[in-house]
């Protein structure tokens, strides 16, 4: 029976990557300049040492490579990082809060990222950090600041208070929009730049901001990964989880400050994109079952195919036009998030 199961999981982990790869692919070929499936399969793969020798692409035009190693690849691989990060942080958080209605933003981390970018935007400053602008910077300190905040108001004796920490996220992130509101009325001519960011988007994306996201998100993912087990523990209670011989308490803390980093990095680059920690990692529960071992990794992928989607159907569904992709996650978040609110009420009653 072990064996079993260890073969279908096994299974379901090539199926993902191999998802994965194709949507990488079909997303290097879509766009206004239309490659095809097949043509970015062989462009991507002649840059794979060994394997490029199998594939000759000189009868394809040049421009077709510039288009997609220049412009796509660094969308995509900000897209597979973000999604990715955001459906582990939404594991992390379901299972450290218990709330199968928590997701990365709901310690009021995304609000405190757009003040900071508003802030930068109607300060209008031409400096720059590693040649990408101010605003990202603004925005991940705004983010950081708000989940500290939290942090401090939740803390009673040295323990996260679980509710408290909730209720307080909330709290910040409706003063964050608050200012944001009033940032907005006072610089109206920032106001289309400052309302686009709160919509999210991959538009913004280069090998720069890969460069600078990828080591925070990779290794951030790594540490919660090597921490399922504990989740595990963790989502049972703090005091089994003591009676274990684990610190509840410190365990916490390193969850907390390990998702909200990768949250923080997540929406300085590309924005508010809600509902990706909430949906990913339900839907991944109906296959992996609730243990974090399988589910984070799954989740892990699913996001990174999830998003790279959604971004590539926001950049071509209307185009020359893009929508925000944090509209189009939206738009299958909210029905979600009140479905869930509906079973919990029929549970509830039950």
């Amino acid at each position: 029976m072990r064996m079993e199961k260890k073969t279908t999981y096994t299974l379901v982990y090539i199926a993902f990557f191999t998802a994965l790869a194709a949507a990488i692919v079909f997303s290097a070929g879509t766009g206004s300049a239309n490659i095809g499936f097949l043509n970015s399969f062989r462009i991507l793969i002649s840059r794979i040492p060994l394997v490029n020798r199998l594939v000759d692409i000189s009868s394809l035009p040049d421009s077709y490579s510039t288009i997609i190693f220049s412009i796509r690849m660094p969308r995509i691989i900000a897209s597979v990082l973000v999604g990715t990060g955001l459906s582990v942080c939404g594991v992390v958080f379901q299972g450290m809060f218990r709330n199968p209605m928590a997701d990365p933003y709901v310690l009021g981390i995304s609000s405190g990222a757009v003040l900071g970018a508003a802030i930068a935007f109607v300060t209008g400053t031409q400096a720059t950090l590693f040649n990408l602008g101010l605003v990202p910077l603004y925005a991940f300190i705004g983010a950081i600041a708000a989940t500290t905040i939290v942090y401090l108001i939740a803390q009673k004796g040295g323990r996260l208070v679980t509710n408290t920490l909730i209720l307080s996220g909330i709290a910040i992130g409706f003063l964050c929009s608050s200012i944001i509101s009033l940032i907005i009325i006072a610089s109206r001519e920032q106001a289309h730049r400052i309302i686009f960011w709160t919509m999210g988007s991959m538009t913004g994306s280069s090998w720069q901001t890969v460069t600078v996201m990828l080591p925070f998100i990779i290794l951030g993912t790594i540490i919660l990964l090597l921490n399922s087990n504990n989740l595990n523990i963790l989502s049972t209670g703090d005091e089994t989880a003591v009676s274990l011989g684990i610190n509840a308490g410190l365990l916490k803390k390193i969850l907390l400050l390990i998702a909200s980093m990768i949250t923080a990095v997540s929406v300085c680059f590309c924005g508010t994109i809600g509902f990706v920690g909430l949906i990913i990692p339900h839907a991944v529960r109906f296959i992996t079952g609730p243990n974090h071992r399988r589910l984070m990794p799954v989740s892990a992928l699913a996001g990174a195919i999830f998003l790279l989607l959604c971004d590539t159907a926001a950049r071509t569904l209307f185009s020359p036009t893009e929508i925000p992709i944090g509209v189009l996650t939206a738009l299958m978040g909210v029905p979600f998030f009140i479905s869930l609110i509906i079973r919990s009420k029929k549970r509830s009653h039950a």
